[in-house]
């Protein structure tokens, strides 16, 4: 029988080697670089770059501490890289890692590539996809004294959902500060429109060695990687740097979902609480136990955030959240992102005003019908996008159909045709998650959402 690529890549390369990394500081940026190498294969030195020119550093950027922090983070960044053989040994040489710390990882890579596993038709489990092995002694770090700020250090993807938390905080203004990871106009923007300054924003930028993409030209595997993993440890870093005291998410109940009906392959799986629960364990033990890590919306599924949304009307021109349209600052008009966005809004924004902003009537373009049924259930395989579940979606639908006078689109018809009805689930607006790590300070805001959405209006 003919081997798969994946079967000769692992063979042509047994090992990946974390060999070390740098952290420096030099004409008012910090610079990040990492040192990986692939056996019989390339080197790879992705770099991270946080500029430090508006940034109220409080705490040592090189301390043990911070080291813990970036050797972390190298761990996160070195599965982008390991992923392209999936070489069955990985040697870490540059930091200690326990028997509960490489299950730890096993667990973040096996969840975090179920999507990159399913594309490629990988057949693997989470004991035998991967050997870790670390060569690096074990030593005792020092005790550290944290300055604390008391800062909000809120990530912003440029969407409606961090648009949501940057409004909900809005009580906490001057305690609030915000992060990005490689800055878009919508996400400056979302912090401008929310009221705040430019140089609020903690901008860090990431860069892909070029090495990879050579190899993903060559035929070398490639596929979805836990990314928001490297945002909760890049954001950590960040949030030590400013002594902040908590780093605020913006995932949603619905990010705990599979894509793949009756299987655990999430695209969103360093969304889910799983990891949030997991990433909260891993920091106290190995790094520190002085910031929160937590989703501000973990109560609330898609709908409910829509809903609170389409009231924040200052964001309506400016957010994003289409992949594709990222680079232009725009919406492509014809992606499952962008159809899922359109139809969680049509309840509650003006269907016109809608159409105006995405640039296409997306419910009357037979184009996206395959993109449609998937995220209504009627195929039973969710587009790989960060979208919320088809009990969600289908009442969106519900209540467009309600208040709709006249001619149907398109794909609103479909879903009259086509869709399981007996899926919808009226209570959904006044649903509450009641698993989450909210501080309660922050709980009050969290019941003004709450009132706000589950109000029948």
């Amino acid at each position: 029988m003919e081997r798969t690529v994946y079967e000769q890549l692992k063979e042509k390369h047994p090992s990946f080697i974390y060999k070390n990394y740098t952290l420096t500081e030099n004409g008012g940026e910090i610079l990040i670089r990492y040192d990986f190498s692939m056996e019989n294969g390339a080197e790879f030195h992705p770099e991270i770059k946080i500029p430090t020119k508006n940034l109220n550093i409080v705490n040592d950027y090189n301390s043990e501490c911070a080291k813990r922090i970036i050797f972390s983070l190298g761990m996160v960044e070195l599965v982008s890289y390991w992923k392209c053989a999936c070489p069955p040994k990985v040697y870490v040489d540059c930091g200690y890692l326990d028997a509960f710390d490489i299950r730890w990882w096993k667990r973040l890579y096996f969840g975090g590539l179920g999507e990159f596993h399913y594309i490629n038709g990988i057949s693997t489990d989470e004991e035998r996809f991967m050997d870790i092995v670390c060569r690096y002694e074990h030593k005792d770090y020092p005790a550290f004294e944290y300055n604390n700020t008391g800062k909000n250090l809120i990530a912003v993807g440029g969407g409606k959902d961090s648009a949501v938390t940057a409004d909900l905080l809005k009580d906490f203004k001057d305690d609030n500060i915000f992060f990005t990871v490689n800055d878009q106009e919508a996400r400056t923007q979302t912090v401008l429109k929310a009221g705040y300054s430019e140089d609020r924003i903690v901008k860090t930028y990431r860069t892909i060695d070029k090495n990879l993409l050579e190899l993903n030209a060559k035929g070398y595997l490639n596929g979805h990687t836990p990314f928001s993993a490297i945002v909760a440890f890049l954001s950590l870093y960040c949030a030590y740097l400013t002594g902040a005291e908590n780093i605020v998410l913006s995932n949603e109940s619905s990010a705990n979902e599979s894509n793949i009906k009756g299987s655990r392959v999430n695209h969103q799986y360093s969304k889910s609480f799983r990891f949030e629960e997991d990433f909260r364990k891993y920091i106290e033990k190995n790094i520190m136990n002085e910031i929160s890590y937590f989703s501000l919306l973990r109560p609330f599924n898609e709908l409910q955030i829509a809903k609170y949304f389409a009231k924040c009307e200052e964001f309506l021109p400016v957010f994003r959240s289409c992949n594709r349209g990222s680079k232009k600052n725009i919406w492509c008009g014809k992606c499952a992102k962008c159809l899922f966005v359109f139809i969680m809004l049509s309840p509650f924004i003006e269907y016109e005003k809608l159409v105006k902003v995405f640039g296409n009537d997306m419910l009357n373009d037979e184009e996206m019908t395959k993109d449609f049924d998937g995220l209504v259930g009627i195929s039973g395989i969710k587009p790989f996008e960060c979208v919320g579940t088809p009990e969600e979606i289908k009442l969106a639908l519900y209540l467009l159909d309600k208040k709709t006078d006249g001619e149907k689109p398109l794909l609103l018809k479909r879903f009259n045709e086509k869709a399981d009805k007996n899926g919808i689930d009226l209570g959904l607006l006044k649903s509450y998650n009641a698993a989450h790590n909210i501080p309660d300070k922050f709980l009050p805001q969290m019941m003004e959402m709450y009132s706000y959405v589950a109000e029948d209006n």
